[in-house]
């Protein structure tokens, strides 16, 4: 384009990356969270563009932590949607940690539609074979999570950690309350991080584990 451009804005993606950061640490207080969960909270509030989304964050002690040394250790990803999936920042994983959202697997619709279920609730049970010291990131359905619960509760191989960020008006308040409560009765070894009331979705789950994998926000 030749002439005066017609808007003035940042053109960079590095710059604009900064700068959003550099805001971020200019509006909110975080200080009172430990370690990484700090990181956490600037990827939550730059997800959600609500300095106050990061006052929801509720998280067992070390998780974020945690979670990083099970993704450094080379523990694969588990999702429920291929829109956390995207989210993903490939080149920050350490271990290139493998990736897998099964809501696309073949027999997943059919089985949802023949039982009345979810195809997330569905999905989750295909990640079985991979659930022992996996890091779950759930970003859409509470059934996703639930199932998830469920299965655990029935003696399924334990993940390493949990992020639980369901988003919606129909269960997702639910659903990550008892991940909470999951955390807080026999499950202490499970690392959790998760948010309170409605918020969340897949640019909050994806952004977390992000920011995990990284250690650090620009």
């Amino acid at each position: 384009m030749s002439g005066a451009a017609p808007f003035d804005y940042i053109h960079d993606p590095d710059a604009i990356s900064r700068e959003s950061f550099q805001r971020i640490r200019a509006e909110a207080s975080l200080q009172h969270l430990p370690g990484l969960m700090q990181a956490v909270a600037e990827r939550v509030i730059h997800a959600t563009a609500m300095v106050e989304a990061a006052d929801h964050l509720r998280f067992t002690p070390g998780a974020a932590e945690r979670t990083r040394a099970a993704l450094q250790g080379g523990a694969p990803i588990l999702v429920d949607a291929e829109m956390v999936a995207r989210g993903i920042t490939r080149r920050f994983l350490p271990r290139a940690n493998p990736v897998i959202c099964c809501l696309n697997d073949d027999g997943v619709a059919a089985a949802a539609r023949a039982r009345g279920e979810t195809r997330s609730a569905v999905a989750v049970e295909r990640w079985a074979a991979h659930l022992d010291g996996a890091v779950c990131v759930f970003g859409n359905a509470p059934t996703a999570l639930f199932r998830l619960l469920e299965m655990l509760l029935a003696g399924t191989a334990r993940p390493a950690a949990v992020l639980g960020f369901p988003v919606g008006f129909v269960g997702a308040a639910e659903s990550k309350q008892a991940l909470l409560n999951a955390s807080q009765n026999g499950a202490a070894e499970l690392a959790v991080i998760t948010m309170t009331g409605r918020l969340g979705g897949s640019a909050v789950a994806s952004g977390t584990l992000n920011a995990l994998a990284l250690g650090a926000n620009p």
